[in-house]
């Protein structure tokens, strides 16, 4: 099979379009094969060196495609059946393994690349909204990157609970793009201090809670968006990893809190991946949640995928194809 690898970390060139050998599946495993391969912030951390990994890597943790082989003992899907790949390591590739159990079997029709868009980002906006911080009607939240890929899904979630969302971007028409999505009040953080923006859209009142996927430029102003006793989500570091932090600095600014959260802890039951995994493709499919896909790209060129996403150049979800 094709498949992007790097052997050394660092900047986008190290990712390397080669022939790889054939996957197969072990005990309660699936072989894929793909057609739309969903990318994401953290695999840049793992091949710029931010996150440690073992060298050579293949990136990639989502997916969708169809079952063409079971290892022994994999049940809930069938060789033949269109599925949504979720937490499967190396999915920068034509075929992947990927535990049968984390596999989720696709409607009639159903759109794979929207299927590829899903499983990190989608479901991660999920348990922000609903586990991190539930927000409920009458809440009022900041969300950073609102024309991300996380951000424009964050926002439409945030709606259907009922929440006034204001959200941070860095141009006009990125702007337009989260008002689009929902978003009540959009600071364009480049022309407009955020702190600032968000004292006079809420008449000095602040905010309970801040979902922040941006890290060490914003983190910071963060806090000092929250009132007493409220909460950062900081579920991100697209700007670079925030510096350690003095826990006193939580009591001084109001008896803070503060959270690094991740999906993997949020979806640690059969029941919980069931929960997320379904509404999320439910809604995907129903319209109801409005999934962007921003950009395409050959899985051979990975590497422009990522100088792309890390320069801030894309809006919604970016997609390899194999």
């Amino acid at each position: 099979m094709k498949g992007v690898r790097f052997h050394e970390q660092g900047a986008p060139d190290v990712l390397r379009y080669e022939e790889l050998p054939d996957p197969e599946p072990g005990e309660g495993e699936a072989l894929i094969k793909l057609s739309a391969i969903g990318v994401n912030f953290i695999d840049t951390y793992r091949r710029s060196g931010a996150y440690p990994v073992d060298l050579p890597d293949l990136p990639g943790s989502e997916g969708a495609g169809e079952v063409v082989a079971l290892g022994p003992g994999a049940g809930g899907v069938a060789v033949g059946d269109r599925v949504m790949v979720s937490g499967g390591r190396g999915t920068y590739a034509e075929l992947v393994v990927a535990s049968a159990d984390r596999l989720v079997v696709l409607p009639d029709g159903y759109d794979e690349v929207t299927a590829a868009a899903l499983p990190i980002q989608a479901m991660t906006a999920h348990f922000l909204v609903h586990s991190a911080y539930p927000l409920s009607r009458g809440d009022t939240c900041l969300v950073h990157a609102g024309a991300g890929g996380v951000g424009l899904l964050l926002i439409q979630m945030a709606k259907m609970r009922g929440t006034h969302v204001i959200t941070t971007v860095s141009t006009k028409g990125k702007a337009a793009l989260a008002r689009e999505a929902g978003a009540d009040d959009v600071i364009v953080y480049t022309t407009e201090d955020f702190v600032a923006a968000v004292k006079r859209i809420t008449n000095g009142a602040m905010l309970p809670v801040v979902y922040d996927a941006v890290g060490k430029t914003t983190f910071d102003g963060s806090l000092d968006c929250l009132h007493p006793r409220g909460l950062l989500i900081l579920y991100g570091q697209a700007s670079g990893a925030v510096p350690p932090l003095d826990p006193q600095v939580l009591n001084a600014k109001g008896s803070l809190f503060l959270t690094r959260p991740n999906l993997g802890d949020y979806t640690l039951t059969p029941k919980e991946f069931a929960w997320r995994s379904g509404d999320v493709i439910a809604w995907a499919g129903s319209g109801k949640l409005k999934v962007r896909i921003g950009e395409r790209f050959p899985l051979a060129e990975a590497a422009e995928a990522h100088r792309r996403l890390e320069g801030r150049l894309t809006t919604g979800k970016v997609i390899l194809l194999p």
